[in-house]
């Protein structure tokens, strides 16, 4: 369905001096920090301190490490660098390291295939084999010919750290339009291959920002929005013309209405070609999802509404000439209903409605409307007629999750993934016409997920809210607070946390830990009240369902708090910047990666400000107390004997600026009273969106499980 859906030898020299009027500081010169194990190292790299007062509402707020923000001065590379030998240096030590390393080669080397997807009879996918470092685009001559490399990521980069995705098809399988990223960056620029001759066209769009890119029907051109800081805009480049001459078919403004920085506009081209659909998400996440369609069999067809102004997360899936969308309005657990251009909400049939489980996605596949929903976070899929009648059910192995059935809906066959904690994502073929499911590709990872189990448990919040958890490990583990446990979360921006396949965590439960995993409010397992529980003033929520769910596997012996880890990045690494400034005593380790933690000032860089409809901004007088309150790096207590904490970023994550944890790590640093490590792992070319090479991924989470491994030992 092409619409929304495709939618980093110790260097004991400090930084000093290096600020006017500024000075250095560490916890204690003289002092060891010991790592588990017998490692030691001195104590980390001084940080000058240059203090900048900042007047919020009447509050001052002091600021001793605002000068590492810049991260091109020479001052901040001259300090990351000295960060990095440090950290280098505390890993080397590490005698577990290689061997992480070999273990994760041997779960990550496999074949990797994404779902496929068929056009003009040809068979399109990205494959990645066991002995590479990226994925490729392939195509293949029907179901049963053999797999041609239409184009090679492995010959991109010398580092191979440049990764391609396909971004539209042609109808016909003639044009691929695909996308080419480097490292971890956010932004792609678009390329297209003539599929017979294989041939680029001259035709590019340069990186950037892409909230969808589809093909004309026609094949004379294609359709995009690009993303700016002043609004995302549509529109249609015609090929064989220079880009800067490219037509602006919808931006600004509609209806009145100013659309800038706060509204993404998405667009795509419906699978029959008929439709050109434009979106406008308002916020991250968004409060209010518009729909609107130009139909492209009329040339001098306007853009018209099917859903606009309403409060509430719409998605459509178009068949014909019928639009069916997954709808929040007036149902919090949302509803399917059929609606066409210029329809009353009032006017809307309703095809499956509400009921007491989320509806967490649905698609048309084989002329059958197939929903997603969650079940105390468990998919269930659920086949339906396209007047409402439920007429099957899509069998699911066991405690994990599925993702949509993906396809056409005049095609018969559709595909699906299912994964778990302890199963790697496998991808099924299934056909409408007989319910049959068959595996299509299942990856051959050396682990064998029938020596592991996976079981839901529920606690009590702080407030008395039910929290459900997911725990996974070993049949038969002891339970006598003597096992290493590692937790990860997020708790926010409507994400569900659903059991899904992490080789680290399973590298983790081979050597005989539990992994633990909570669904905090904040995301979309109990609906968009479960979301709203979390936001703005309500964030705490978050935190203490996350503290104690932690307290609740230390009390029936899991773990003990010296054999506690945990990991979490972006929204979660807030959460991560939360334990370690409101609960330090709970945990032995900590990873903290890619984090938010200047709540204060997280809004004035990159894509912060889409963020203030999830957490406010302290630039108004009303959320700056709450966020001060919460904010990790102002609630950074001097004295304080943390756990061990690794910090990870990159210069190449051009989502949540690296400044948060630069600026955390000096902070935690200087203001450490305990003699556990504090370290800083920042990567030059990994960042926030997945793109690296696989090589450099192993390193990077060995390096991660290393640590967390190391200083969860006995003392």
């Amino acid at each position: 369905m092409r619409l929304m859906q495709r939618m980093t030898a110790f260097c004991t020299i400090a930084v000093l001096g290096i600020l006017s009027g500024g000075s250095a500081h560490a916890s204690d010169a003289a002092k060891t920090i010991e790592g588990r194990n017998g490692i030691e190292l001195p104590a980390p790299p001084a940080t000058a301190t240059g203090t900048v007062t900042e007047d919020f509402h009447g509050t001052e707020i002091k600021d001793p490490y605002r000068w590492l923000e810049d991260a091109k001065s020479p001052q901040t590379r001259a300090w990351i660098d000295s960060q990095i030998r440090y950290t280098e240096e505390y890993l080397s030590q590490i005698k577990i390291r290689q061997q992480i390393v070999a273990d994760l080669t041997k779960l990550q080397r496999v074949d990797v295939y994404s779902v496929p997807a068929e056009y003009g009879g040809k068979i399109f996918f990205e494959k990645r084999l066991a002995d590479e470092n990226q994925s490729s685009i392939y195509e293949r001559d029907g179901w049963k010919g053999t797999d041609t490399r239409l184009v090679d990521a492995t010959k991109l980069s010398a580092d191979q750290n440049t990764s391609v995705s396909i971004d539209d098809i042609s109808h016909d399988g003639k044009l691929v339009v695909y996308g080419i990223r480097q490292g971890g960056a956010d932004e792609q620029s678009v390329h297209i291959l003539n599929v017979d001759t294989r041939q680029e066209l001259a035709d590019t769009l340069p990186s950037g920002r892409y909230f969808g890119i589809s093909l004309s029907p026609d094949q004379k051109g294609l359709y995009y929005a690009r993303f700016t800081h002043e609004g995302t805009c549509v529109y249609y480049h015609k090929f064989g013309t220079p880009t800067a001459s490219d037509s602006m078919l919808f931006g600004k403004e509609y209806r009145g209405e100013k659309l800038g920085e706060m509204e993404l506009v998405g667009v795509g081209v419906t699978d029959n070609g008929h439709y050109l659909i434009i979106t406008i998400s308002r916020g991250v996440p968004a409060t209010r999802e518009d729909i609107l369609v130009k139909d492209l069999r009329k040339p001098d067809s306007e853009i018209v509404p099917l859903v606009y102004g309403l409060e509430a997360r719409t998605s459509a899936v178009n068949i014909g000439d019928r639009f069916f969308l997954s709808t929040d309005y007036k149902a919090p657990n949302k509803r399917i209903v059929e609606t066409k251009p210029g329809e009353s909400p009032d006017a809307w049939k309703v095809v499956v409605p509400e009921g007491k489980n989320v509806i967490d996605g649905f698609n048309i596949v084989g002329g059958k409307l197939f929903v997603r929903r969650l079940h105390d976070v468990k998919t269930e899929t659920s086949i339906y007629s396209q007047d409402g009648r439920e007429i099957g059910q899509v069998p699911y192995p066991g405690i994990g999750s599925g993702s949509d059935v993906i396809g056409k809906p005049e095609q018969t066959t559709g595909f699906y993934v299912f994964q778990s904690f302890i199963l790697p994502p496998t991808i099924y073929r299934y056909d409408t016409r007989t319910g049959k499911s068959d595996i299509f590709f299942q990856p051959k990872v050396p682990f064998d997920s029938s020596q592991y189990e996976i079981k839901q448990v529920f606690y009590t919040s702080k407030d008395g809210t039910r929290v459900p958890m997911f725990v996974a490990g070993r049949k038969g583990l002891k339970q006598d607070g003597s096992v290493r446990l590692l937790m990860t979360g997020y708790g926010g921006f409507q994400l569900p946390m659903l059991p899904a396949w992490n080789p680290a965590y399973a590298w983790w439960m081979e050597q005989g830990g539990y992994f633990a995993e909570p669904n905090l409010r904040g995301g979309d397992e109990y609906g968009e009240p479960w979301h709203k529980a979390a936001m703005f003033e309500k964030k705490q929520n978050v935190f203490d369902d996350w503290f104690t769910a932690a307290e609740y596997l230390i009390q029936n012996r899991y773990t003990t708090p010296e054999r506690f880890a945990i990991r979490g990045r972006s929204n979660g690494g807030l959460l991560m910047g939360a334990s370690i400034t409101q609960r330090p005593d709970l945990f032995g380790a900590i990873w903290c990666g890619y984090p938010l933690l200047d709540m204060l000032r997280y809004q004035h860089f990159l894509f912060g400000r889409l963020w203030t409809t999830e957490y406010g901004s302290a630039d108004n007088e009303k959320d700056f107390p709450y966020l001060l309150k919460y904010s990790p790096y102002q609630n950074v207590k001097p004295g304080t004997r943390f756990p061990a904490i690794m910090f990870f970023t990159g210069d190449s994550d051009t989502r949540v600026d690296p400044l948060h944890a630069r600026k955390m790590t000096a902070r935690v640093q200087t203001a450490n009273a305990g003699d556990r490590p504090i370290l800083l792992h920042y990567s030059l070319k990994g960042g926030h969106s997945s793109g690296v090479s696989l090589s450099q991924l192993v390193d990077d989470e060995a390096d991660e499980l290393a640590f967390l491994w190391n200083e969860t030992s006995a003392p």
